[in-house]
């Protein structure tokens, strides 16, 4: 067993070697960071969705930026769009899962925010549905996939698509470049 444990950890590293060895991931990486921290600057938010683990990751990276990462500061606008219970189930029983996010990003995002859709496979229609409906609005679209960005890929003004099919693999470096993400808006803001 402990061999297949060193395996799947060497997975997760061969993973995060190959994005750091990544000129151009590292780019957008960098990129988002900087739409993220002027959206802030400009009184605007972030907003984030996914579903399952990514609905997770969602809601963790949403409270680093209005919580606090490292340091004591003030909130920055941050939500994952799944935290009221409530609106998801009314709409997905009155319209249908595929527009739970679409209708609130219509609902209260606006020019300048920024929307960063979280999917393993790019394909989710859910998570696809919000990044047009943010684009029509002028929102900044980020994507978080894996490898090739499935239909994410044309809907997103950034796509940080980890070089991998691997669902866990893929979720653990999500979470790694939120957390390098966070830290860096942070320090750009406070």
């Amino acid at each position: 067993m402990q061999q297949q444990i060193k395996d799947i950890l060497q997975g997760s590293i061969d993973v995060k070697a190959q994005i750091l060895n990544n000129p151009a991931l590292l780019q957008t990486i960098e990129a988002v960071v900087e739409k993220i921290t002027t959206a802030f600057k400009n009184g605007n938010k972030v907003l984030f969705c996914g579903n399952g683990g990514s609905a997770a990751d969602a809601q963790h990276l949403a409270a680093e930026f209005s919580g606090r990462f490292y340091n004591d500061r003030d909130p920055l606008p941050s939500e994952a769009l799944h935290c009221n219970t409530s609106y998801i189930t009314a709409v997905a029983n009155d319209y249908g899962y595929d527009v739970v996010y679409s209708r609130i990003v219509k609902g209260t995002g606006k020019q300048g925010d920024v929307l960063i859709g979280l999917s393993t496979s790019g394909n989710s229609v859910n998570i696809t549905n919000a990044l047009q409906t943010a684009r029509e609005i002028g929102m900044i679209t980020v994507g978080l996939t894996g490898e090739g960005g499935g239909k994410m890929k044309n809907l997103c003004d950034y796509l940080v698509n980890v070089p991998s099919n691997d669902t866990p693999r893929i979720q653990e470096s999500h979470i790694t470049i939120g957390h390098i993400m966070c830290q860096l808006v942070e320090e750009r803001m406070f």
